[in-house]
This record gives C-alpha cells, structure tokens and sequence, in this order.
C-alpha cells in the first residue's frame, strides 16, 4: 500500500490518480477530510499535528508521499510545519516506511543563479527559513538512517483544477475571466513553472524508483522558459482574452500588505520575481528520458478546456 498524506490538494489528488494508473491498486489517502480521487482508495481522516494519529496513517505503508500545503500564513508555517515533518519522519521510522517528500525551493537564493539539487540553502524570510530547518530535518534522518526517503522539490507552480500560486491567481484566473492580469515587479525576466500534473507524474514515479531514494530530485519542467510578459500573451490568446496586465512594483505590494495578510506573508518571495528563476531539472530528465514534460502551450490549453 502507498499513502499520500495531504490529499486534499492539487498535487495529492493528481497523484492519487498517476499511482492508481500506473502503479499500485492499494492507495490511502489522508488528510483532515478526506475525499475519493479513484473510488477505490481507503481513506482515514488525520490530524499530522498529532503523533499518534500520523503514526495510524502510516501503518502498513510501503511508501508515504507527504504532500501537505499549508496557506500562505507565516505563523501557521511555524507553527506547524516542524510538528508534521517531526510526526511523519517518527511514524516512517516506526512503519519501516519510505518516504517521499514534496518541497518547494523557499530556502534557496532568491537569485539569478541556476538552482540545482546541489544549491546551498539561504532563506529570505521566515517561510524560508522553515523550509530549511524541515528539509534539513529529514535529510538528517536520513543521514542517521531512521528513514528510507527522498525530497522533490518544484518551483513557481500553473496548472488546473485546485492548483494554488501566484500564477493561478495573479495572471490565469483573471484572463479566464475576462480581467486584467498582474505582474510582480518585473515582466521581462525568465520563471520557471511546473505544470502541477507533471510534478504529480514524476513524484508517483520517484515514489516507485528504488534506486531514487537517498536523493534530492528537481521535478521537470519546460525548458522553454518564458517572461511573465510572454507568458501573458501566450494564456491571453490560449483564453480568448485580451493580454492586458499591470505590473505591481514592491511598494504597492508592500502597501497592500498592510491590508491583506496574504499579501503581506508573500513579501518575502518577492526578490524572486525581480530576476531570472532558472531551476534546473535536469537530473531528472536524464535519469528518466522517457518521461514527457508538458510544454506550457499545451499545459495552458488543457487549462482553458477545463469546465
């Protein structure tokens, strides 16, 4: 049995449907409110904040994907993400299960440099630095030999369904809805995104690579970077909609972060969007050549056929 802790979400229900596919018919799936993704999957409400209950979702795991998302809520972030992590390392350790954990690149430079699976950890903000101390809890573990795991890590997310970033938000959801987009600080520098049906992909298919685990792993995405100005056009046509869009500079967004405390918990990715965002996954691509990554057209016309 494979268990996917933090279900719920865009990436936890695409997986689900990747590992029933193409890989095992005994799926768990678990989350505070569970919900069926293939009809067949069991499913088991719990809290990962509780260590005897993350230890019940893991029983009888051969391989436990932790894919929870947390909002955009600094102190929650704090507050939680230590536990979880703590929790799910300590019921692997128990259960003889591997894991396989899903990592965002908060810790990393917000730089132009190229980010690899080698890339130093260098937090901007809080979220950041919780990141780092998780990530490096788990590679600890692992270096002691309490767990068999490995992380994925998936820069700037697009995608359909229930996807959650900044992208969805600022530039796809709009222009599907006929509205104006915005830009953070900059449209004519390079982003990185992953297609949230491909990092699922490739996440089942990591999960089920003996020879992946002990690894940090980029998840794989277009090449074929674009700016956010490009990218504008590109949905904007895809959608039928006008390319209109506005680029916010750091002062309106810290202004409107007095206001809103979603706003004010993202400001401190904005060094990202000032420069190239160039993740590399290559790695990845070469070690699974046959694995065919979703070109952003293609991505953003399965987006618009969405109902």
């Amino acid at each position: 049995m494979q268990t996917v802790l933090g279900a719920n979400g865009q990436i936890g229900q695409e997986l689900a449907r990747c590992l029933k596919r193409d890989f095992i018919d005994q799926i768990r799936l678990v989350s505070r409110t569970p919900q069926q993704v293939n009809g067949t999957d069991e499913l088991m409400p719990a809290n990962l904040l509780s260590a005897e209950q993350t230890s019940k979702a893991v029983a009888g795991s051969e391989v436990v994907y932790l894919t929870v998302g947390l909002p955009m809520n600094t102190q929650m972030w704090i507050d939680q993400w230590p536990v979880m992590m703590s929790n799910v390392i300590a019921a692997c350790e128990q259960h003889k299960a591997k894991l396989v954990f899903f990592d965002n690149t908060y810790m990393y430079p917000q730089t132009s440099e190229v980010q690899t699976e080698t890339c130093r950890f260098e937090p901007h903000g809080l979220k950041g630095m919780v990141r780092a101390e998780i990530a490096n809890d788990l590679l600890e573990a692992m270096k002691q030999g309490k767990v068999e795991a490995l992380i994925c890590r998936a820069p700037e997310f697009y995608g359909p369904g229930l996807t959650q970033s900044i992208t969805n938000s600022t530039i796809i959801e709009p222009l599907k809805a006929g509205k104006k987009a915005k830009v953070f600080l900059r449209d004519d520098v390079l982003r990185t995104l992953i297609y949230t049906p491909d990092a699922s992909r490739a996440m089942a298919l990591l999960g089920n690579t003996p020879d992946a685990f002990g690894q940090t792993w980029h998840l794989p995405c277009d090449d074929n970077r674009l700016t956010y100005r490009e990218f504008v056009q590109l949905a904007a046509k895809t959608f039928s909609a006008k390319p209109d869009y506005s680029i916010l500079k750091k002062w309106q967004l810290v202004l409107a972060g007095l206001f809103s405390q979603r706003i004010c918990d993202a400001t401190e990715l904005l060094p990202r969007y000032a420069v190239d965002n160039i993740f590399d996954s290559s790695k990845f691509k070469q070690r699974f050549p046959e694995f065919a990554v979703t070109p952003i057209a293609q991505g953003l016309a399965s987006i618009a056929g969405e109902k």
